[in-house]
């Protein structure tokens, strides 16, 4: 026995199990003798490997700490008795282990597991986007088993343990090299790593202890969302297998464009035809707004009432603060913004023509020269949007 195992370590007597592992990981990456090329290095590999096995066991090292031998003479069967090939083998798990970091599957694994997070899609109109609304959402996912309520097993049947693995939840295969025998461990192939069995597994699940079902859920939607928006609903996504926790759904939203409305951020866009002789003149019109849509709404916030300076172009945007979109989980509502298309009559009568042309004498304006004026790009969109019908 080694005179002193936390000194070939270099740890201390009062080293955690993880500083414990972190330093055999180290001297084991430097000193194996597939890596090593010092002399020595095989010998001193044996000794940090001695010292990790005792070490690393809270029933050996106890055993260590007291004076005892934790090996029962020699290296016992778990140890290497005198080599790399001796009867009790080298179990590779552990190296492999303590070199990566990773870990060895141990014991049965639970059939119990969190379901998987979903993803579905809801359509809304503008103003449902807007206003709020509550959705109702169908969707298809896995619930928990109603004949097995999530055992997965008939009635009066019960897991087993597995004959292959005893219940452990893995197997071992030895494969000799020339370290000696070496051995990997493995999720069992006949449990599938759980360590127990279902000899009669529920007709209805096929003992996954969940079936696939469509069911309705109310989507509560807030004011102010917009397409690409998502709702988190916890615990509304798939039944895990085993009847576990249900997994999380989320919702995305996708709001179909309006008619008469153009939405951008929090303002509401529209555009409104109006007379020459009106905007000349100055006017004033009834604007539709968004809350028209709403069947419970009061008639008087479904219109606003516009005043239209005279001698407005075409192409003239007006503002009405406070009636555009909510805005989200914040206070007020953004403006709706009315661009006003003049109209020019197509269809006059002599009568008409010949008050026209009398105005366009006392204006001056029988043979006008036309002129090229500068506008701003906003302007010449919005007429643009205006006469595609937008």
């Amino acid at each position: 026995m080694s005179s002193d195992y936390y000194e070939t370590l270099g740890v201390s007597r009062d080293a955690s199990p993880e500083q414990i592992k972190k330093a055999y990981r180290q001297l084991a990456m430097k000193l194996h003798p597939d890596v090593a090329s010092e002399p020595d290095a095989g010998d001193r590999f044996k000794k940090i490997a001695e010292a990790y096995e005792v070490l690393s066991d809270s029933s050996k090292r106890d055993i260590y700490d007291r004076g005892g031998d934790p090996l029962g003479g020699g290296m016992g069967g778990g140890g290497f008795n005198g080599g790399f090939g001796a009867a009790g083998g080298f179990d590779f798990t552990n190296l492999v282990d303590a070199m990566f970091g990773q870990q060895a599957s141990r014991g049965p694994r639970s059939r119990v597991r969190r379901g998987q997070d979903a993803l579905v899609r809801l359509d809304l109109e503008l103003a449902e986007a807007a206003f709020g609304t509550t959705k109702p959402l169908r969707v298809d996912t896995a619930v928990l088993c109603p004949r097995c309520n999530g055992s997965g097993a008939q009635e009066g049947s019960q897991p087993v343990k597995c004959a292959t693995c005893h219940g452990q939840g893995d197997v071992t295969h030895v494969q000799r090299s020339f370290i000696g025998d070496i051995r990997t461990t493995q999720p069992c192939p006949t449990c599938r790593g759980y360590g127990t069995v279902i000899p009669n597994p529920c007709t209805e699940c096929s003992g996954d202890g969940r079936v696939r079902s469509n069911r309705t859920i109310n989507v509560k939607i807030p004011p102010g969302v917009n397409t690409g928006n998502r709702i988190h609903l916890s615990s509304h996504g798939e039944v895990g297998p085993g009847g576990g926790p249900a997994g999380d759904l989320y919702v995305e939203l996708n709001v179909h464009e309006h008619e008469i409305f153009k939405r951008n951020g929090d303002d509401l866009e529209m555009v409104v035809r109006i007379p020459m002789t009106a905007a000349a003149l100055g006017t004033e019109v009834d604007v539709q707004t968004l809350e028209a849509d709403l069947e419970d709404a009061d008639e008087d916030e479904t219109t606003v009432r516009l005043a239209v300076p005279a001698g407005t172009q075409s192409g003239t945007r007006i503002a009405v603060d406070g009636k555009g979109v909510p805005r989200l989980r914040a206070g007020g509502r953004g403006q709706l913004g009315v661009t006003l298309l003049v109209q020019t009559p197509v269809r006059i009568n002599d009568e008409q023509r010949e008050l026209l042309r009398q105005l366009a004498e006392l204006r001056e304006e029988t043979r006008p020269e036309g002129t090229v004026q500068r506008h701003s790009k906003g302007v010449f969109g919005r007429l643009r949007d205006a006469f595609a019908g937008q």
